[in-house]
């Protein structure tokens, strides 16, 4: 008879829950040998897309990064320059389309409404003093009844008058002749300021049909003469100086064609010429 041995407990496998399914779990690896299936890990050394230490996997499916585009800010130097320049332009072109209306309104309208629309002018060829209007040759002094006379009686030669600037008074009898030939007599105050008479004499200097000087008791600063008109100002700036000279050269002539050249260039009270 045998002897019974000791009793036989059934041993258990205990199935791991990843491995569910009935399927068996991985085998341990012996001795640095793995048993089971290729792991497809990152951690394979056979992988392709093998990582480096510290850095990014560098695949077959990794998209490429979009360069970074950095917009400057916008250059407003050249663009402030094209500005100011059309700005100019337009400026130039403007004041050409004015000045060239002003001139032909200028060339359109009689001399005569131009210098009645000169504020302060005086016409005495509206006065009914005759003597103004009378033009006949005499020597000697003559007495006029304004001062500086505008017309009248005057001497047979005429003072130059071709941009000529007396620093001395002349004889009223020949500038007289000269405004009978259509010249404008600048006339201004004994002791005005030098800076003064120099403004006035850069008006005359060059200019055919004009001729300036000093004149003795004079009521204002400055006297300006043409055959018939005058025009009496406080200040050598006044714009109505530049108005009457435009309106009134050459054309206030009473004997037109007459030169301003070749007479005397006298001094004093005393008129010159016979």
């Amino acid at each position: 008879m045998s002897t019974p041995g000791p009793e036989r407990v059934p041993s258990t496998v205990k199935v791991d829950k990843t491995s569910g399914q009935g399927k068996p779990p991985a085998a341990k690896s012996t001795g640095g040998k793995s048993t089971g299936a290729k792991s497809t890990g990152a951690g394979s050394a056979g992988s392709k897309s093998g990582n480096r230490p510290g850095g990014r996997p560098q695949g077959k499916g990794r998209k490429p990064t979009a360069p970074v585009t950095v917009r400057g800010s916008r250059n407003w130097g050249p663009i402030a320059v094209a500005g100011v320049v059309v700005l100019i332009a337009a400026g130039i072109i403007g004041y050409g389309v004015w000045a060239a209306a002003r001139s032909s309104n200028e060339a359109s309208t009689p001399w005569a409404e131009r210098a009645a629309a000169i504020s302060g002018i005086t016409n005495y060829r509206e006065s009914s003093d005759k003597t103004i209007a009378s033009r006949n040759h005499k020597t000697g002094v003559l007495s006029y009844s304004t001062n500086p006379p505008v017309g009248g009686d005057h001497s047979p030669r005429w003072e130059n008058c071709t941009g000529d600037v007396y620093t001395q008074p002349i004889p009223k009898e020949n500038a007289v002749h000269s405004l009978e030939h259509g010249a404008v007599w600048v006339t201004y105050k004994q002791g005005l300021p030098a800076d003064q008479v120099e403004k006035l004499a850069d008006k005359v200097k060059g200019q055919d049909y004009m001729l300036m000087s000093p004149i003795a008791n004079l009521d204002k600063n400055v006297s300006l003469q043409a055959w018939g008109y005058q025009l009496k100002l406080d200040t050598v700036d006044d714009p109505r100086i530049d108005d009457f000279i435009k309106a009134l050269r050459l054309n206030a002539s009473v004997e037109p064609g007459a030169t301003c050249s070749s007479g005397v260039s006298a001094t004093g009270d005393v008129p010159q010429g016979s």
